[in-house]
């Protein structure tokens, strides 16, 4: 599944062109990309949500978005490009050397429904890979993966384990507390 509505071959051309010179222009502290929405398509105007992931030489090197949107879906492109290059906690800023360098991935997010469930093996069951992205809530704490992260992570058990883990608790901690669980889809490519 996929967002509601989708994004023409020239909108992702346009938004992966906006994330990589805002990356490279932030890199080499040069001026960020303006956003003129006057010549936008409607959909790139609206708000929409989106998570950047970037990799480097085949490796993860930063992944930043939002699960909701707030602003249009090409400021946010802008914006989560920039904090998955330089503002990611799991990773140096990106060097001018390697900017050119880095593989970008973006992911366009429908907005997340909460998932109706009464125990553990209901989770299990409910659970779609390679369909679903998942977030995982605990009061404050919270953690989300894409749906690509089921191509790393097969099983549903290791799944949320790695969920948990994501969000500072112990693995196990879906099987022993009942979470609030969401899912969405995303429209994701690449370079």
């Amino acid at each position: 599944m996929m967002p509601e509505r989708h994004l023409t071959d020239n909108d992702r051309t346009f938004l992966l062109k906006l994330a990589r010179e805002s990356i490279e222009n932030y890199a080499n502290n040069k001026q960020i990309p303006q956003v003129d929405k006057s010549v936008l398509s409607k959909i790139l105007q609206e708000e929409g949500a989106s998570f950047v992931t970037l990799t480097y030489k085949g490796n993860l090197r930063g992944c930043v978005g939002a699960l909701e949107p707030y602003q249009s879906l090409a400021e946010d492109v802008r914006e989560h490009a920039i904090a998955a290059a330089f503002q990611d906690y799991r990773f140096p800023p990106v060097r001018p050397a390697e900017a050119e360098d880095i593989q970008i991935e973006i992911s366009y997010l429908t907005r997340p429904t909460i998932l109706v469930y009464n125990r553990p093996n209901d989770l299990l069951a409910m659970l779609r890979p390679n369909i679903d992205g998942i977030v995982i809530r605990d009061g404050m704490r919270r953690a989300t993966f894409l749906p690509q992260v089921w191509e790393k992570i097969l099983n549903p058990e290791d799944f949320l384990d790695q969920l948990c883990l994501k969000m500072g608790s112990a693995p196990d901690l879906w099987r022993r507390k009942k979470l609030e669980v969401l899912t969405y889809q995303v429209e994701e490519f690449h370079e």
